[in-house]
Order: structure tokens, then sequence, then C-alpha cells
């Protein structure tokens, strides 16, 4: 390297040779290949001093591999079938397009880049054409250019992983150990997060964690209680442990506004929407869906408001929450999602859509799985002005066999309530009257786990009766059903078994001109409360059905939520944050005794911790039951103990304000005492303080009130 020239020299160097310095441009000045001449610029000194990494500024090209192989004559042609599929996503830039050619053969090399106008559109153009068929020879690999860069750093030879050493972690369902049996339950106030025990027989909650800006937006719990989750800008977040809350797993998705758990906990769904950098454009829809455990994306879907809307051809530019709906039971085998004539089915071994195709159905409208079973129920409206009748399938899945069909005729509208044991499927059907002015309501019930599923048909006794709220007793074979016009509707009760085993429908009772608009069944069933919400200021009933009779009415004002604990022994009502006043939740007995008034400002959040089904067998179950006076020996025990206790501590409290009183008497009675010299002297020496030992005599008493002078004059010559 040669050596290093000061600027002296130099200036005296171009002297000498005649040359200004000042007409010499030095920018332009290029050393040789890997020479400094020992200059080291400002930019090396820092680069030196920390590796910094740069976003390549490639997030809107996209590689697109394993086209077709083409010569020159056929370039144009493939150019235009390229800029076709993918112009349909997004808009290519001018000379966004490229195709490398080999320079030998003057063929394409088999891929392309593609520029887009912003990152979402490539991201977009990645999930849809990744995977599409050109035709039998040639699959589209599709890859963010920013990609490579990471496929690079792999290395060449295969290191093994580091084997981390097994840890046990924490017991996740230690809170169902709980030796009082009690439920969890979370609130939110205010910026405060808090869970607590209902601990009922001591008629208050018991604080188990509260933390402050623990969410940004709600907390919810997993399908089975093992899991809360909060919501963050970065994404959302899993808790749990076994004496505390711990976080366990972050998802990061940002902006994330809503998120669901499959019925099995596996796996959660998280969903945001971004507004465009461009008005004109529609909003971006994210939706991932994270394994659980490990926090791994399992499957993610991206595209507009319009890729996730509900309805069939007539395209409703909305979406709906959940976008997904879960189904076969428990295990968390298949999701699904309606779209434009289709219902897309995935299953979750490899997160694809089943046999690779969606399930075709002309106009779908609207769809719901059975709780416990693999099966579908789909709405289909009429079509062609009613000459093709509306109609309710019931769809096998995975086969995608139609189980059973029900055309449907002068459809207005359809709602499918499924029983929560997936025995029975109830489908409320609004009907034309023949001149079109007017709709009735009747109901097609299936009983699903009888053979050839037969359906049974129900109309009210005024079938011109509005349907207010439909309900299934859980576990059960009763429904109810509130109607009527009235501002007092009426409540029906019916089962799905009669008196003499005939298979039909039969009606229990009805309930004449009642308050309420809402049915609340208790998970065990049994027990229901009839509740008058929002106009009917939240007027309570709570109803037996197996004696069809009132057990208790209550009012808790302005109600807003109604939510029984899982167990069904306990209800809570809340008024939220809706109303400025009187916002706290009520916890009442399955029979409708308020056991405890909780109230909170800013009441925003109810919610209480559910519980995994029983391990025990039905048979067990029944066993218990027969038995029930031998095992609540022990539990009839403990609460005259803590009824005993209660009363000590009434008895404690009432002790302590007498003392209170006592105190307060005597410290009056000290300054009465004190007094008494000064009251005698009031009483011009009387020393008795008795006002029966004195006389009451009536005096006179003259008071002059004014005087006043006035001058009169007299004429003495009249």
């Amino acid at each position: 390297m040669a050596d290093v020239v000061l600027m002296k020299e130099i200036e005296e160097t171009a002297g000498r040779l005649g040359i200004d310095l000042s007409q010499v441009d030095f920018d332009a000045i290029r050393l040789p290949p890997g020479e400094d001449f020992g200059i080291i610029s400002d930019d090396e000194e820092v680069l030196q001093e920390e590796s910094l990494e740069f976003d390549s500024g490639f997030g809107n090209i996209i590689v697109v591999d394993n086209l077709p192989v083409v010569p020159p004559e056929k370039f144009e042609k493939l150019e235009g079938v390229v800029r076709k599929i993918f112009g349909q996503i997004g808009v290519i830039k001018d000379d966004g397009l490229w195709m490398p050619v080999d320079h030998t053969t003057q063929k394409t090399l088999g891929y392309c880049f593609i520029e887009y106008g912003t990152p979402q559109e490539a991201e977009l153009a990645k999930e849809k054409t990744d995977g599409y068929k050109l035709d039998r020879a040639h699959i589209f690999t599709v890859n963010m250019f920013e990609d490579f860069d990471r496929f690079m750093k792999v290395p060449d030879e295969w290191a093994p992983p580091e084997v981390s050493p097994y840890t046990p972690g924490e017991n996740l369902q230690q809170w169902l150990t709980d030796e009082k049996a009690r439920d969890q339950f979370v609130i939110r106030a205010g910026s405060d997060t808090e869970v607590f025990w209902n601990d009922a027989r001591h008629l208050k909650p018991e604080p188990v964690y509260k933390r402050t800006f623990w969410t940004e937006s709600f907390v919810q719990w997993s399908s089975l209680g093992t899991y809360l989750a909060t919501i963050h800008r970065q994404g959302a977040a899993v808790w749990g442990g076994a004496g505390t809350f711990n976080r366990l797993m972050r998802f990061a998705h940002q902006q994330v506004k809503l998120i669901d758990f499959s019925p099995g906990e596996k796996y959660l769904v998280t969903y945001s929407s971004h507004e465009p950098s461009n008005p004109r454009d529609a909003n971006r829809i994210v939706i991932n869906i994270f394994d659980v455990r490990t926090g791994k994306v399992m499957r993610d879907f991206k595209g507009s408001p319009d890729d996730f809307a509900i309805g069939g051809t007539g395209g409703v530019a909305g979406v709906s929450w959940p976008v997904f709906r879960w189904g076969g039971g428990k295990d968390d085998k298949y999701f699904a999602r309606i779209g434009k004539n289709v219902i897309s089915v995935y299953e979750t071994e490899t997160f694809s859509l089943i046999d690779k195709k969606s399930l075709k159905v002309e106009n779908v409208m609207d769809f719901c799985w059975s709780p416990t079973d693999p099966i579908i129920a789909l709405f289909v409206p009429e079509l062609g002005g009613g000459n093709q009748p509306a109609r309710v399938s019931l769809v096998q899945i995975p086969s995608k066999e139609e189980l059973r069909q029900k055309n449907l005729f002068s459809v207005s509208d359809c709602k499918m309530y499924w029983q929560s044991n997936g025995d029975y499927l109830a489908v409320k059907v609004d009907r034309y009257t023949k001149t079109k002015k007017s709709t009735y309501t009747g109901f097609e019930l299936f009983r699903i786990k009888e053979r050839d599923i037969p359906i049974e048909v129900l109309e009210l006794e005024n079938k011109n009766d509005k349907i207010i709220a439909f309900a299934w007793e859980p576990k059960g074979h009763r429904f109810a059903v509130i109607h009527g016009d009235n501002p007092r509707p009426d409540i029906s009760f019916y089962s799905m078994r009669s008196t003499n085993n005939s298979g039909r429908v039969s009606k229990l009772t009805t309930l004449k001109g009642k308050q309420a608009n809402a049915l609340f069944w208790s998970p065990a069933g049994r027990f229901i409360i009839l509740a008058g919400l929002k106009g009917f200021n939240g007027q309570l009933e709570f109803y037996n059905v197996d004696e069809l009779e009132t057990m208790a009415t209550a009012e808790h004002f302005m109600a807003t939520d109604i939510e029984w604990d899982p167990t069904g022994r306990y209800v809570a009502t809340a008024v939220t944050s809706v109303h400025e006043m009187e916002n706290g939740f009520n916890i009442w007995s399955f029979n409708g005794k308020l056991l405890y008034r909780i109230l909170k400002d800013h009441f925003f959040q109810f919610a209480w911790r559910p519980r995994p089904p029983s391990f025990l067998s039905p048979e067990k179950e029944e066993e218990i039951a027969k038995n029930l006076k031998k095992y609540s020996k022990k539990y009839e025990a403990e609460d005259q103990d803590v009824s005993m206790l209660l009363s000590e501590q009434e008895r404690e409290r009432r002790r302590m304000l007498k003392d209170e009183w006592d105190k307060w008497v005597n410290e009056w009675k000290r300054l009465h005492e004190e007094e008494k010299l000064l009251r005698q002297k009031l009483r011009d020496g009387e020393a008795s303080d008795e006002e029966e030992e004195y006389e009451a005599k009536e005096v006179e008493v003259e008071e002059i009130l004014d005087v006043s002078e006035e001058v009169l004059s007299f004429d003495f010559g009249q």
C-alpha cells in the first residue's frame, strides 16, 4: 500500500505541475478496487463499531418460480399470462415484471420477479398464488424477495440443535382442586384487571390476582378455562399457573383486535384490520391461527373484507366474528368459513382444505357445526323468485355426504339452533303469508340421533306471534320460547319427549304476560332466568322448569349482562359502563337469593372461568345423584360450620356496634354532668333536670313592638 500523502504536499505538487485544484472534481476520482491509501472513511468506522441491519426495501417484490421455459417468440405470450394472473391481485409497477433470460440459449430461466406498489399487495399475491397450478407440469412456487437473505444464511452443514434439560411445567389445572369447590371469575374496572374466587359461603369474593394495565382492550378465558388471554398492540398473550398468573406464551400479531379459542383450546385465532395507505383501497384483513402451546403460526389468511364477507351472491362487505367456526367436538379437528357460494372446510392435521377443495353450495347464506359431531347444518335461501325453494341441509364431514335435507317454501328468514349435546337441531323459519304483506314463524325440529333424522314441525297457537327469544336446555330435551307482540310477552316451554313416549314434541306450560325479553338456562339445566333487559330495566324471574314454578323474582336495575357460573349454582348480573351509574355486579344463588353486591366505577367486563368437562362417566354421575345424601353430609357439616362462623362474626359485629353506642352515650352523660351548674343557673337555682317536677304557668308579657311620633295640627278658629 502506498504511503499516505498530506494535503500540503498535494498542493505543492499541483503548483509545480501548474494544476488549479479548485477546478478538480474530487468526487469524480475513483481509487483502484480494494485500495484506500490508508484513509479510513467515517462510514467504515461506524460499521466497524456496530453491525447494523437495515431493511432491504424489497418488501413489495415477489419471486415466482416454476414458470415455463420459453424461446423469445413465446416470451410476450408468457408475459401476458403472468400479468393476467398477478395483475388481478394488485397493481404491478411500470417495468415491474422481469424474466431473466439464458444468454446462451436465449430462453427464459423459469422464474420471474414482480414488483407491486405496496408490500401488502405483494404479501397477498404470495398468499393467493403460491401453489397455483398453471398446468400439470407447472405449479407456481412464490416467495418474498426479502426471504432470500434468510435462505442464504442457512448453514451448508447441519448441526444438531441444543437439547435443553427437561423442566416440569406448572399444573395449569390446579385451580380445579380447590377444597371448597369454588369457581373463579375475572373483572375489568378502570385500569385494573382482577381475578377472584366466588366465596359465596362467606358472602364475598376472595382476591386471587390483580394487575394494572394488564390488557389494552379486553381479556378472554380459553374454552376450558386453562388460559386467560390479554390483548396488546403487538399481539396477544396467554397467562396461567398453579398459584398465580404467569405469562405462558406470546402471539405476535400487530394491532390485533379480536381473538377466538378452539373448543379444545389447542389453537388461537387472531384478527386485525389495517387501513391502507391509499384511501381508495380496501382495508387489509389479517387472520392468524396459532398453536397455543408452541406459539407457532399454523396458517394465516390475508385479504380484503370482501374476501371474508358473510353471505351468498349478495357479497355483503362485512366481516362477522368469528370468521372461522370450529367443529368436530373437542378434538379441534375441523374448522370452516363461509364464502361466496362455498363453505371452505379445513382439517388441522395439515391446515389445508379437505380434499383440497371447498364444499360448493350455490347461494349459501349461513352454516353452523354440531357441538359434538362433525356435522354441518347449512341454510340456502330461495332462488329464482321462489321457483327453487329454500333448504336446510345436514352434511357429514369429512365425507361431505348429505345426511338430511328439508325444503322450505315462502321463506323470509331462517335461524338455526343446536342443542348442546347435538341431539336436536331447531330451525326457526319466518315465512311470508299468501299476501306477502306479513310473516309468521314456525319451527322445524330435527332429531339428529334417531334413525333417518326425523323432522317435526311446530307452530305456536298464535302463529302470528313474534319470536323474541329461543333457547335449548343445556344437556336436556326442553326448550323455551318468548313470543308475542304485547309489551308483556308470553313464555312457553316445550319438551322433545312426550308423556307417552310417542316421539312428538309437547308443550309443558305457557306463562302469560311476563316482563322478559331474554332467556338464560343454567348450565346444568332445570333452572332458567327469565330476564327483562334494556327496556325492562333488569327484571329477573328465577324459574324451576321441573316443578313449573317461580322460585323468586328480583331486580338488578339497568342490568346489561347475565352469566351463570359453570356449575349452575350461582349466577352473576352486571351493569357495565354503558350506563354511567350503578356500575358493578351482583352474585345470586340459583334460586334467586342475593348473596352479595360489589360496586365498581367504570366497570367493563365480568366473565366466569370455564370448567373442562367432568371425567366422571355417566354411570358414576348417576350413582352420585342416587347417593347424594351420603355425599352431602360432609358439605352440610361444612356449611353449618361456616354458618356458625358467620353467625359468630355477625354477633361480634353487633357487639362492637353496641360497645360503640355505649361509649357514645357515656360520653354524652359526662358532658351532661359537667354542664349541670350552668343549667341550674339558667333555671334560677332550680337543680332538677326532670320536666315533670316543674309547674307550667301562663304568664302574660307586654312588649312594646314599635314607637312612632306624629304631629297633629288643630285649627282653634273653627
